[in-house]
């Protein structure tokens, strides 16, 4: 009778994952096949257990410096042309069914050219199995004592599992023998079987051809009109190709894709799993190409499922409680290897076939892409899983839960080395493509050891009724039958010779229900007996139990104060270490003040020694322009009375000169009178107009000048023009203010080497050594007046910049309407700009 009861798959609940999930990196492993002969270019060297040299072949084109170009790539392992297929077991699939046999679901698939031992490595060749033969024997060498009887795990068609109640009926069981894959000395377990649940292996496999999924498991039935589909090779009907039916691919209740409506097979020994594989395997599609004489033409998936439910609380059948039974799934794929048509000169039908498996390879490649980068880069981009049966089918373990491992084979060939660097750049990004890592089940209520106890149980039962007349299954064994017989009481002559002998079958009727008296007081007695033993056994186990239950709680207790021991250890080193490091910081504190401090001593010394020089500089100057103002009042009085001589001289030489003139043009007026009067007579001597005489300031007496008198034969001396200081060659900072007015006057202010600022900065301060600024102010008679004030750029202690403020220069502009700057004239008059350079100290 079915219980319909659907066990619980231990992937992901729903499409939504939690952001704290721990992930792990895609497994990438490399194995190198060794060369076809001796004496072909090989382009592949294995350098470390990690790490292969891929060198460009001679023939080929070299880099832009034209030398090889030779490129590392980095695995998780590489196995070498050595390598057995039982080291590469241990290290890669191993793991994976010890995850299958946790209910963890597991994702193997090899990747590479065609030719690149793929299929080697999957499936092995006889006398040395491959991944998949020796992932089954593993699998049932763990789980061959504690498997369900078959049929009471029923596959649904919703990617889940019935269970049904314990059927005694007898189903006969098929035994495979296949001594092609023969490895019993290489058998290994797993130690991390569950003896308190049983187990019920599945298997499936398809094939994916031209983007169609097809059941290579699946027995057609026959059609009339149809011909039937034989594996091995397409049928040919009319010239057209006809293909099987083609399976769809759908997603269960818990977001799992699977193909629907695919065959799954229960198995119950390694023989019989591989028997189920090989047939499938005479159905795959493959052909010869000029590359690989079996090359595979599609990509195939077998999948091992395993269901597993706990026993109940007497540890005799399987617990009828849905919740409780798991699901898992390990996949080993086969994909078809890339290849160049230009290589094996494919045509009709193996063109197509090359076409569509480029394709799936190439979105495969595009999702791996895809999938790096929104890991990465953190966004949140569409992968492209249906582009391809391939990535749709696998879609769960990348978005979902499970191990991926990748086996990138490598044919060393000089001829694929421009494949194998494809090869190499995608399981190079593989590796960066990180899956959520698999979650324990829950663990189930009941007690450990049910299915121990209860085989003791049983045990102990035998003995007992053996020692009580016979064990339970006493009608199995002859002699106990007769024992039991004869304990019984002997039976009196039953031979009737007399038809009226009322005597005998009464006394026979007697004897027997004298035996049925005993046999019904042995039964009673077995069954009481039978009943204390259990009433004691159940005692026992509940004692056992509250026993178990108590060690836990005191177990759970102690771990509890060990976690909060460890957690204040823990943070006793995090005190201790802050306390050091806050001392030493302390440390390095006090040792930054007392430096300081004595920085500021000494600059507080040098302070008041500065201060003290500047206080007799102060009075050294101010005595200075004390001595400097007496000589230029001195020397103003002596140059106003030379300058107040000569201007007179001067104006009684020009006032002589304008006489002459005069006298001359007098004369003139009167000849032309003279000869317009008298009718052309000319007078032809004229008197010479008198000088007037200088006798009376011949006579007077001479003053004498107090100015001293100008040496007439000397040159006149023009004292030097003292240049600006800012003309010099080292850099300025030239800061003009956007406030300032251009004044259009004939001599401005010209600093070469300078940077011209409108706002000054540490940028430019840091650049140049002095510093000057324009400033403009209004004068007391209404005059414009420029200052320049000039001083030098020095760095501070802090690492910025300063000035220091040392000289001023005025720029004046003036009107020349003061009698010192006129000039007078009696038909001009102009105008005299002087600039007036100043120079005082700030």
């Amino acid at each position: 009778f079915i219980t319909n009861s659907k066990g619980k798959t231990p992937r992901r609940p729903g499409p939504k994952k939690a952001s704290n999930i721990e992930k792990d990196p895609v497994g990438v492993y490399c194995r190198i096949r060794p060369l076809g002969a001796e004496d072909e270019d090989c382009c592949v060297e294995m350098i470390s257990s990690s790490t292969i040299q891929i060198h460009a072949p001679d023939g080929l084109k070299a880099n832009r410096n034209g030398e090889y170009k030779e490129t590392q790539y980095s695995f998780k392992k590489v196995f070498g042309i050595n390598t057995t297929q039982m080291e590469l077991f241990e290290d890669v699939s191993r793991p994976l069914v010890d995850d299958l046999i946790q209910c963890k679901n597991g994702l193997l698939f090899t990747y590479g050219v065609t030719g690149s031992g793929k299929t080697f490595t999957m499936t092995g060749s006889p006398g040395e199995g491959g991944l998949l033969p020796r992932s089954l024997g593993m699998l049932f060498n763990s789980i061959g004592p504690f498997q369900a009887k078959r049929y009471v795990f029923k596959p649904d068609d919703k990617n889940g599992m019935e269970i049904q109640s314990q059927v005694d009926v007898f189903f006969p069981t098929l035994s495979f023998s296949f001594p092609l894959f023969t490895f019993a000395e290489e058998a290994c377990k797993s130690g991390n079987v569950d003896e308190d649940c049983c187990y019920s292996v599945f298997v499936s496999y398809i094939e994916i051809y031209n983007n169609y999924i097809y059941d290579l498991l699946e027995e057609a039935p026959f059609d009339p009109i149809r011909p039937k589909w034989l594996g091995g090779g397409p049928l040919i009907r009319n010239n057209e190709f006809i293909p099987p039916q083609s399976k769809i691919l759908r997603e269960d209740q818990n977001h799992n894709m699977y193909v629907a409506g695919c065959t799954e097979v229960e198995v119950k020994s390694t023989e019989e799993a591989f028997e189920v594989f090989w047939r499938g395997q005479k159905k795959r599609r493959i052909a010869n190409t000029q590359l690989n004489r079996e090359s595979s033409r599609s990509h195939s998936v077998f999948t091992v499922k395993l269901a597993q439910a706990p026993l109940d609380a007497d540890g005799d059948h399987i617990l009828q409680d849905k919740n409780q039974v798991s699901v898992s799934q390990l996949c080993l794929v086969d994909l078809a290897g890339s290849e160049r048509t230009s290589r094996t000169k494919a045509e009709g039908s193996r063109l197509r076939e090359a076409g569509n498996i480029n394709q799936s390879l190439m979105t495969l490649r595009t999702c791996m892409e895809v999938l790096r980068e929104n890991q990465m880069c953190g966004t949140n981009k569409m992968v492209p899983y249906r582009d391809s049966k391939v990535t749709h089918l696998f879609k769960n373990y990348f978005d979902g839960e499970g191990k991926v491992r990748m086996i990138v084979c490598v044919n060393p060939k000089a001829d694929d080395y421009e494949e194998t660097m494809l090869v190499m750049r995608f399981a190079e990004m593989t590796q960066e493509v990180e899956v959520a890592r698999p979650v324990d089940r829950p663990i189930c209520g009941l007690a450990a050891g049910r299915r121990h106890r209860n085989q003791a149980f049983k045990e102990e039962l035998s003995r007992r009724l053996a020692e009580r007349g016979g064990p339970i299954n006493a009608g199995d064994d002859p002699v106990l039958v007769t024992q039991l017989t004869e304990s019984l009481p002997a039976l009196p002559p039953c031979e009737l010779v007399d038809p009226a002998d009322d005597q005998t079958l009464p006394r026979l009727i007697e004897a027997l229900e004298q035996r049925h008296r005993i046999r019904q007081m042995m039964v009673e007695q077995f069954h009481k007996t039978a009943s204390t033993l259990k009433s004691m056994f159940e005692q026992f186990d509940g004692q056992l139990n509250a026993k178990e239950t108590h060690l836990h709680d005191q177990q759970s207790k102690l771990n509890q104060k060990d976690k909060v021991i460890m957690n204040q250890r823990a943070e006793i080193e995090r005190l201790e270490k802050k306390s050091k490091t806050l001392e030493y910081k302390v440390d390095i504190l006090q040792k930054t003040t007392d430096m300081y401090e004595q920085d500021k001593r000494s600059l507080q010394q040098e302070l008041e020694t500065r201060e003290q020089r500047l206080q007799r500089e102060l009075s050294d100057k101010r005595r200075m322009e004390q001595r400097m103002q007496g000589m230029v009042t001195d020397t103003k009085l002596k140059w106003e009375k030379e300058c107040e001589r000569r201007v007179n001289a001067k104006q009684l030489e020009m006032q002589n000169k304008l006489w002459v003139k005069d006298e001359k043009l007098k004369q003139l007026k009167a000849i032309v009178t003279e000869s317009s009067t008298g009718g052309g007579c000319i007078t032809e001597h004229l008197d010479k107009p008198e000088r007037p005489s200088r006798e009376r300031d011949r006579n007077m007496p001479q003053k004498r000048s107090a100015s001293p008198s100008p040496i007439p034969t000397a040159p006149p001396v023009h004292p030097m023009h003292r240049r600006s200081q800012s003309a010099g060659g080292e850099k300025w900072v030239d800061h003009k203010p956007t406030s300032n007015l251009d004044l259009d006057t004939v001599m401005q202010p010209i600093i070469p080497n300078a940077i011209k600022v409108s706002t000054p900065n540490e940028k430019a301060l840091s650049k140049c050594h002095k510093y000057v600024l324009r400033h403009q102010e209004l004068a007391s008679d209404g005059e414009i007046e420029t200052k320049l004030i000039k001083g030098n750029v020095f760095k501070t202690r802090g690492g910025g910049q300063a000035v220091q403020f040392t000289d001023i220069e005025t720029l004046k502009q003036e009107c020349p309407t003061a009698p010192r700057y006129s000039i007078t004239s009696t038909t001009t008059g102009c105008y005299l700009c002087v600039y007036r350079a100043i120079r005082r100290k700030p």
